[in-house]
């Protein structure tokens, strides 16, 4: 977070201090910084001068409406996996042919509904594709999902997604059933959209894919757009390399401008970042409420856990910790876990400043994937968002109470 800054004694953001927000609404707490949203929004365009660029905000990361409604007042449209999420984008204020559907393996029904509502429709599967030409014919268009079959930079099961055995997208091996939909007049394709996987650390290599998605385009001929999806990786502070946007704003700006050139007209180029936009805009803060020594391990307990941060467990993810209680103090190597009945490792032999219990403890890198896979596994609270905007801090979310946890349920006689 470029707008996180050290103090003598204290972090703040857009000149707040993160000891006040504490006192202020608690701990756990999601804090975001709205600067640092739009200085990653402005980043993302920075490189793409030539083409006609729409970004579209994955909204799975983090969809807070505050947040949603933020994306919408600097230009940018939606990409939504779920029918509620399309409603959340039109409550605030995004325009139907603004948003883009995208769901994974739903039955028909939903993507009726997501016709209904008038939003872009976006399909991964032959089946419902089928379906889709069957109902609605030629006459209302839809983006396809393909799955290229391109190998991908490293090799990790959890997140990438463009090799062959992944379960997104529409087997590039099936393109001649969608030709002949097409050539049949039961289909009107208007759109390819390719994952872009977080994998693919490169510019070359994101070019050498760029140029395969280009080849299968030219088989479709009235495309308005070609959709790169998200997945861009962002910089965590764990030293782990990853893609320049601006160089690849830069070098793919020019290919597709020539790829335009080829295909006979001027059309549009898509990108759906979330975690690249809201990532490293969102910190968790904690409070170590237990100091303990095991088998030679000094755990510091914190009051969060796996229900409120799932990725470091699910995707083996690096966020940074900083105890802001002791910012002067000695490096101490501490595994930080939570409060939950499971092992739940949030930072595993991590050195960070001595920490004493009472201290305040920070995650950075947050803003992504964090509150929006909390739960409320071991009937536990999901924590309160705050988000600093204009220099002030605001509450967009309150925390979880008790009756939030029983509201749904029903007792029966027994």
């Amino acid at each position: 977070m470029k707008n996180l800054l050290q103090k003598s004694n204290d972090w703040e953001i857009q000149g707040i201090s993160l000891m006040e927000i504490k006192k202020r609404f608690g701990s756990p707490l999601y804090i975001y910084d709205s600067g640092e949203i739009g200085q990653q929004i402005e980043k993302f365009k920075k490189g793409f001068i030539q083409s006609d660029l729409k970004i579209k905000y994955a909204c799975k990361a983090l969809t807070n409406l505050n947040i949603l409604r933020l994306m919408r007042q600097n230009g940018l449209g939606l990409d939504a996996v779920s029918l509620p999420e399309i409603r959340m984008g039109l409550s605030v204020g995004f325009k139907p042919s603004d948003i883009i559907f995208t769901p994974n393996c739903v039955s028909f029904d939903e993507v009726v509904e997501g016709v209904n509502l008038g939003v872009r429709i976006n399909l991964e599967n032959i089946s419902n594709l089928k379906k889709f030409a069957d109902k609605y014919g030629s006459s209302i268009p839809v983006c396809i999902r393909l799955n290229p079959q391109i190998s991908s930079q490293e090799n990790s099961d959890k997140v990438s997604w463009w090799h062959n055995q992944s379960k997104f997208g529409i087997s590039i091996d099936q393109i001649e059933e969608i030709e002949r939909m097409v050539a049949d007049n039961r289909l009107s394709v208007n759109g390819i959209h390719i994952h872009s996987s977080s994998v693919i650390m490169s510019t070359e290599v994101f070019m050498g894919a760029a140029k395969t998605v280009f080849n299968i385009a030219k088989r479709f001929n009235d495309l308005e757009f070609i959709d790169f999806g998200g997945g861009i990786k962002l910089d965590v502070g764990d030293g782990n390399e990853v893609i320049d946007i601006v160089e690849l704003g830069a070098t793919l700006d020019k290919e597709f401008k020539s790829f335009c050139n080829e295909y006979g007209k001027r059309l549009q180029l898509w990108f759906e970042p979330g975690r690249f936009l809201v990532g490293n805009a969102g910190l968790l803060l904690t409070t170590c409420v237990l100091r303990k020594r095991n088998g030679g391990t000094e755990f510091v307990g914190v009051d969060s856990g796996l229900n409120h941060l799932i990725r470091p467990m699910f995707y083996d993810a690096y966020h940074e910790v900083i105890n802001i209680s002791n910012l002067l103090g000695k490096q101490m190597k501490y595994t930080v876990v939570g409060n939950i009945c499971e092992i739940d490792n949030l930072a595993k032999d991590r050195y960070i400043e001595e920490v004493c219990e009472g201290d305040v403890i920070l995650f950075k890198s947050a803003g992504a994937y964090g509150y929006s896979m909390a739960s409320t596994y071991n009937s536990r609270f999901r924590p309160a968002e705050v988000l600093i905007h204009n220099g002030k801090a605001n509450l967009i979310r309150k925390a979880d109470s008790y009756e939030d946890l029983i509201r749904n349920q029903i007792e029966i006689e027994l």
